[in-house]
């Protein structure tokens, strides 16, 4: 029996204000709607993807699982290089989108202290000796 995983299909996220959040996601990384989910006439959740289709982020109205996860850091999404991380802390501030810099992790470069509107940090994270690849 081959039990592989093939990596993630997709990360939930519960949020407060579907519409605030997918606008924050579309507007300070990038993403765009692909998919709604509408309960009984109601926007409970959206699918985001990046340009690729290698991201599939899904948000959901679920605003005391929101209050709980804010100031937690869910997600690191990854870039291909250490310099990207350059570009996109770039990005944020002429968005003057807050966050705080740029660190060393255990593993590489880290972006931290980027929030969504419900206050979830959203890490961006180059692996060490990814500017050789």
């Amino acid at each position: 029996m081959d039990l592989a995983l093939s990596g993630f299909h997709h990360v939930k996220l519960p949020v407060t204000d579907v519409v605030r959040s997918r606008d924050w996601y579309e507007r300070v990384l990038g993403l765009r709607t692909h998919m709604e989910f509408v309960e009984e006439g109601t926007l409970m959740g959206i699918a985001l993807c990046d340009a690729k289709y290698m991201l599939d982020l899904a948000i959901r109205h679920d605003p005391v699982r929101a209050a709980a996860l804010a100031g937690f850091d869910p997600i690191a999404f990854r870039v291909p290089r250490t310099r990207d991380l350059d570009a996109w802390k770039r990005r944020l501030d002429d968005l003057a989108e807050p966050h705080g810099g740029i660190v060393t992790g255990h593993a590489g470069q880290v972006l931290i202290g980027l929030h969504d509107p419900d206050g979830i940090e959203i890490r961006l994270y180059a692996p060490g000796g990814s500017d050789e690849l």
